[in-house]
């Protein structure tokens, strides 16, 4: 009776997310990650990940650019149904999450408390999206015969440079707040764990955000965040980073054509997993208030 022959485990293929499919880097660059193995993980102790390019950034503005209108064209209750839905799916995929933080380095403990923190925070945003218009906008007083309006629209196509660490929490805290504010965005996952932002992606995938509203990018933001911070159709920048000179490249090319560049030391990302990490300010940053008047009578 022949022996029956091992299993070969399939290993995952890691990609970035442009337009909502998964994808390679267009160079066909790579950069090597390492971790030690775990058990429920199929990855050897080094796998490759895409090394995003500046057409890669590019491709990615397009594709946000292109889902940017209907994002913000759905009603305030739609978007905040798409968010609910991501929390379930981030729920039922937990275990893989945790799995993923911990061979990025995480203690086991401290990587289920992240999964949990992250799931907790897009239920958050999910119930904020129809609620911070009435605690942003005004009913401004005037003195002539007329009303006065302060109303909150989306600004557009919004860069973020996520931190490289808190991996997972870090990624979610900076993409929800802006989604919520009904913009698109293109996202640089850390370096030092992408594997925990490609599950996540798949997460993304899974539940019933449109196609192109989120597309993350691997890498290292030192190549790619300077060629989004020049982008046209760009129109804000939110990086975390311990890079000095990168803050200040963003700051300085984001200028170009008047971008609203926001910079934060890398440390600051700690609080993130505290109360100070969500909140109206993270929806408010990447918003316009627009004023509009109307004559009494009419």
């Amino acid at each position: 009776m022949n022996a029956r022959a091992a299993r070969v485990s399939v290993n995952k293929t890691y990609k970035m997310l442009i337009g909502g499919a998964f994808v390679r880097s267009e160079s066909g660059r790579v950069f090597q990650v390492r971790a030690a193995a775990i058990e429920g993980s199929a990855d050897p102790e080094v796998v490759n990940v895409p090394r995003g390019s500046r057409k890669d950034a590019r491709d990615a503005v397009v594709a946000a650019r292109a889902a940017a209108e209907a994002w913000a064209a759905r009603t305030a209750y739609g978007r905040g149904q798409i968010l609910y839905r991501l929390a379930e799916i981030m729920e039922s995929r937990r275990d893989e999450l945790r799995v993923a933080l911990v061979r990025g380095g995480e203690r086991a403990g401290d990587a289920s408390r992240e999964v949990e923190a992250a799931i907790d925070r897009a239920a958050y945003y999910a119930g904020f999206c129809d609620k911070f218009q009435s605690l942003l906008a005004s009913h401004n007083p005037v003195a002539g015969p007329h009303f006065g309006f302060s109303v909150v629209e989306p600004m557009g196509v919004v860069a973020i440079v996520a931190p490289p660490r808190p991996a997972l929490l870090g990624l979610v805290s900076t993409v929800l707040p802006v989604l919520a504010g009904a913009n698109a965005c293109v996202a640089i996952a850390g370096d030092e764990d992408p594997r925990t932002a490609v599950v996540w992606c798949e997460c993304l995938a899974t539940s019933d955000l449109p196609g192109g509203v989120v597309n993350v990018l691997t890498g290292h933001a030192g190549e790619i965040a300077p060629h989004l911070a020049k982008h046209r159709e760009v129109a804000a920048v939110d990086a975390w980073t311990a890079d000095a000179d990168l803050r200040a490249a963003l700051e300085r090319d984001g200028s170009g054509n008047v971008k609203r560049v926001r910079t934060h030391d890398e440390s600051d990302a700690r609080a993130m997993a505290g109360p100070a990490g969500q909140g109206l300010g993270w929806i408010e940053r990447f918003v316009e208030t627009k004023a509009v008047w109307h004559p009494v009578g009419i």
